[in-house]
């Protein structure tokens, strides 16, 4: 089952990485959006990270 995205994630970084992050997506035939969710997920996991819900007060809240 797909997961709603409806979060905004803005990043400033070097030349040096974005070259290497739009490499990493094109050789995964994905997004660069996409390659920086894979890498995420595949951090938490790596190192036993897990999200917690959104609380009172913060955006997703309620829904």
């Amino acid at each position: 089952m797909a997961r709603t995205k409806n979060e905004v994630l803005t990043i400033r970084t070097t030349a040096e990485v974005k070259a290497l992050l739009k490499l990493a997506a094109a050789r995964e035939r994905r997004s660069a959006a996409s390659m920086v969710e894979v890498l995420v997920l595949d951090y938490a996991k790596a190192n036993g990270l897990a999200a917690s819900e959104p609380g009172p007060g913060r955006k997703g809240a309620g829904k």
